[in-house]
């Protein structure tokens, strides 16, 4: 139950007797989060750590007005159970809209850090926003400079699009090395998801302002679809991936309500920010038919293909979202609110990367028909202020999306930003460039640049600015803007600022 008056130390005391050896390690050593705002409730996430925790922890927390807690919000406790890895989801309720707030977590004698959040704006208030995106963290191809930054200059709401972890062992040469090996089990998951929280950089960008989640192939496995495995494991993939869910929930501030039921867990759904923006956030991976014509001797998997060799890639039956989605994603556009933020893993732009008719089939190229049928809804119903936001590929990315992809006579219907990763490596830069002069309908692109992309929008436009990571392998490399965009609510495709 949640209350409304400040936590009294008195009701720690039984805590701080029957646990005092708790006080001699880190309890909150993966920091604190927040996550889903709405315009009067969130989500606030921590994990315990450290040996010989209880079965049942009581965690108790709180929600301020301001940083010094003297004037509560709310509070509340929660119980940290070992089956969930002891993680924390609390949910204040009864928030004023469109208001930051600090929390903070007690358990065990100690206290966490302090995080800061906010609450979306009520949907019929005006409102601004600055947003981010960011993907790919992979752990032992750089440092975490980009959450640095971010922390620094946090954003209203902070969009993650997929591949938190990376599942693989790492090579000896490893510039920071995964620990253990391949990823598989419940344990292995929550064990990389751990060290992943270690990062300070990453804690400082959780607890400086809320995210919104979805995840993408890695923190399963590279390239799956559906309950298919992409690579030969052995695994049971029904298992593996609830294994994966369930350490991806116990990890990450989203509501108790997603819960995930074994290996099923619905995680795309919607957020209006006030009257300015509607945010669709999706599943690319779930719900997904498997890759085209597999690789030979695999059940799924990516490939790159000449589409002629692999007449499947037409089929207008195959969905990279499942019917279901697509049907909900069809009905959800707002015609009222100037921006649709539509917030998914990958790059939606056609791209011709070597003038060979050779197709990726793990991307929107590999399931063309479905592409065309979301971006034909657009056109047909004219849809605001229509924004794809993306990562996944490693690279920065700025586009036109065309009511018929790949042909440039068609209208522009949409525009798209895809961020490049925080730390993954990209491919080779001139492979990019040589695509570019081949698709004209990509504005901006590099492979070699590590970073995120943020955004100011407001009823009139929005500004995107392309920012990049100097030195990756360097924690405190600048982080600068290498580009601005533009984009008019009624005139889709970005131009250069």
């Amino acid at each position: 139950m949640i209350g409304r008056r400040p936590l009294l130390l008195s009701a720690l005391a039984p805590c701080f007797v029957r646990h005092a050896r708790a006080a001699d390690v880190p309890r909150f050593g993966l920091g604190v989060a927040s996550g889903q705002p709405q315009p009067q409730s969130l989500v606030l996430w921590t994990r315990l750590t450290g040996p010989d925790l209880p079965p049942q922890v009581p965690v108790h927390w709180e929600l301020a007005h301001d940083e010094q807690f003297s004037r509560i919000a709310a509070s509340g406790v929660e119980s940290a159970d070992a089956a969930w890895a002891h993680s924390v989801h609390a949910e204040p309720a009864g928030l004023a809209p469109a208001r930051w707030y600090w929390y903070r977590f007690r358990a065990l004698g100690q206290a966490s850090a302090v995080g800061r959040t906010r609450t979306a704006p009520a949907a019929d208030a005006p409102a601004t926003l600055h947003a981010a995106i960011a993907s790919c963290q992979r752990w032992d191809h750089g440092h975490y400079a980009a959450w640095r930054q971010l922390a620094a200059q946090p954003p209203d709401l902070l969009l993650f699009l997929g591949d938190y972890i990376y599942e693989y062992a790492s090579r000896p040469d490893a510039l920071r090395r995964h620990e253990g090996l391949m990823v598989r089990t419940l344990a292995d998951y929550r064990r990389r998801y751990a060290q992943y929280k270690s990062d300070p950089a990453l804690q400082a960008a959780h607890a400086a302002c809320p995210w919104l989640l979805t995840w993408d192939d890695h923190e399963l496995e590279n390239d799956y679809a559906g309950s298919a495995p992409a690579t030969p494991s052995g695994a049971d993939m029904r298992s593996q991936r609830a294994a994966a869910y369930q350490a991806w929930w116990e990890h990450q501030p989203v509501a108790k309500a997603l819960r995930p039921q074994g290996a099923e867990m619905r995680i795309f759904g919607q957020l209006d920010w006030g009257r300015l923006a509607r945010i669709h956030l999706l599943d690319g991976r779930q719900y997904r038919h498997v890759q085209a014509c597999p690789p030979p001797l695999r059940a799924s998997g990516a490939r790159r293909i000449a589409a002629a060799d692999c007449p499947e890639l037409q089929d207008p039956a195959r969905s990279l979202l499942g019917a279901e989605q697509e049907r909900w994603l069809a009905q959800g556009w707002d015609l009222n609110r100037p921006w649709n933020l539509l917030a998914q893993q990958t790059l939606m732009a056609p791209i011709d990367a070597d003038n060979s008719g050779r197709v990726w089939t793990d991307g929107w190229d590999g399931y063309a028909p479905a592409r065309q049928r979301l971006l034909a809804t657009v056109a047909e119903r004219r849809v605001p202020g229509a924004v794809v936001l993306g990562g996944d590929v490693h690279a920065h990315l700025v586009a036109d999306l065309h009511a018929e992809p790949g042909n440039a006579r068609s209208p522009v219907v949409a525009s798209e930003f895809c961020g490049s990763s925080i730390s993954s490596q990209g491919r080779a830069q001139a492979l990019l460039a040589t695509a570019m002069a081949r698709n004209p309908h990509l504005h901006y692109g590099r492979a070699d640049q590590r970073g995120y992309m943020a955004f100011k929008i407001d009823a009139r436009q929005l500004q995107a600015q392309v920012m990049v990571v100097q030195r990756p392998e360097d924690p405190n490399s600048p982080v600068l803007e290498a580009a601005r965009f533009v984009v008019d609510p009624q005139r889709p495709g970005p131009q250069r600022d």
